[in-house]
């Protein structure tokens, strides 16, 4: 599975689109924007039906600042993050609303957003497209939710046209525990935009360290924090400042405390990550588990020193680099990784992070991921008029194996 030759956006034929997901937040919410923002500027009718209870007053505004592209409006209802009775009304309002509009296209985001765009009831003449974005591809393997994840991927595959897999890691994922079942595949890398590739000016007495991102467990907070203790625990001064909200934020706050680090560390809520950039020396991304996320794009396009562990589709935005990632859940390899970037004379640190920012510039472009997902909806849309060939007749001598 690779991603599609680049077509030009104005010769795609217009569609009238419905993009479905859950939280209007994180990288899902970004990629759903951007896509949103391309497609209605290459002259396809464009609409959003989310959840109405996260996000709070920074969807609100981004999805208030969309609004002007969304010909075919934003539609939010209650969605809840895992499985619950009100899914049915959930469902039902998408279908409602995909009937309203009568997409062609209706495009599903996330596990939660999958599930109501794959059972909505369409016409023949509308396609299915889905694009996971980790979720619930990352249990481990062989546990019950993994299980029951999966048996319900199988069975959504099957009312699927077009897949459109943010990394290849999902991809590989999907194929392993899912299977070949459903329509067409396509690998469509997240892209950011030329503004972000500018560097970065660092702030008066920046942080030593930085995190953006969700507070919770599985994004290897708890490891960072002692990861942290280390570096001071060998007389060097680090200070870390982590921006996010989240369902663990308290309990990192206490775990922060109980390290003696109240001093060391600062929580921030969540804002635009530019500005925040230029406030900390070396961006940290210790996830368990991640599909491609933004915020490693995003600051290696910005030139900013990283240090990221080795999981999901973080090693397709390295590439060559890969090599420095490290290991999830591995304080040692962390707090060693963090003390070598630190020590590193800074031209050579400015250099390397330099080539990473080229090389991201080369593979991850906004305007590509617009196209090949265009071109994932044509693709579906040929093969749902192209009818099956017969096999071809066996060749070969009587009597053979």
């Amino acid at each position: 599975m690779v991603a599609s030759p680049l077509p030009s956006f104005e010769t795609s034929p217009p569609y009238r689109i419905l993009h479905v997901f859950r939280a209007p937040v994180g990288g899902l919410f970004r990629h759903v924007v951007d896509l949103a923002r391309l497609q209605a500027a290459a002259g396809h009718q464009v609409g959003i039906v989310c959840d109405a209870t996260t996000g709070g007053a920074r969807a609100d505004q981004a999805l208030a600042e969309l609004a002007p592209a969304l010909s075919l409006g934003v539609t939010r209802v209650p969605m809840r993050r895992n499985g619950h009775p009100s899914d049915l009304a959930a469902l039902r309002a998408v279908a409602r609303r995909a009937e309203a509009v009568g997409p062609r296209v209706l495009h599903g985001h996330g596990a939660k957003g999958g599930v109501y765009a794959r059972l909505a009831p369409t016409g023949r003449a509308a396609i299915r497209a889905y694009t996971p974005h980790g979720g619930s591809y990352n249990y481990r393997p062989g546990t019950a939710l993994h299980r029951l994840y999966m048996g319900a991927e199988a069975m959504l595959a099957r009312r699927t046209d077009v897949f459109l897999f943010e990394s290849e890691y999902v991809a590989r994922r999907h194929r392993s525990f899912v299977g070949e079942a459903g329509g067409l595949r396509r690998i469509v890398h997240n892209g950011i935009g030329e503004a972000e590739f500018e560097p970065v000016i660092p702030a008066a007495d920046p942080f030593d360290l930085l995190y953006v991102g969700e507070l919770r467990e599985a994004k290897g907070l708890p490891v960072l924090l002692e990861a942290l203790a280390r570096l001071r625990a060998r007389r060097r001064e680090v200070r870390l400042l982590m921006v996010g909200s989240g369902p663990d934020s308290e309990i990192l706050r206490a775990r922060a405390a109980s390290l003696g680090l109240a001093g060391a560390v600062a929580f921030e809520p969540a804002q635009p990550i530019r500005p925040v950039l230029a406030r900390g020396r070396i961006m940290v991304v210790p996830s368990l588990a991640e599909s491609l996320p933004y915020v490693v794009l995003e600051a290696a396009a910005a030139g900013q020193p990283l240090v990221a562990t080795d999981v999901g589709g973080i090693p397709e935005i390295f590439g060559p680099a890969a090599g420095d990632l490290v290991p999830p859940r591995d304080v040692g390899a962390l707090t060693d990784a963090i003390a070598r970037v630190l020590d590193e004379e800074p031209e050579d640190r400015r250099a390397r992070f330099a080539a990473l920012s080229a090389s991201v510039k080369l593979r991850f472009s906004m305007r590509r991921m617009g196209a090949d997902v265009l071109s994932g909806y044509a693709a579906a849309f040929q093969a749902r008029s192209t009818p099956l060939r017969p096999l071809p007749a066996r060749t070969g001598v009587a009597g053979t194996a």
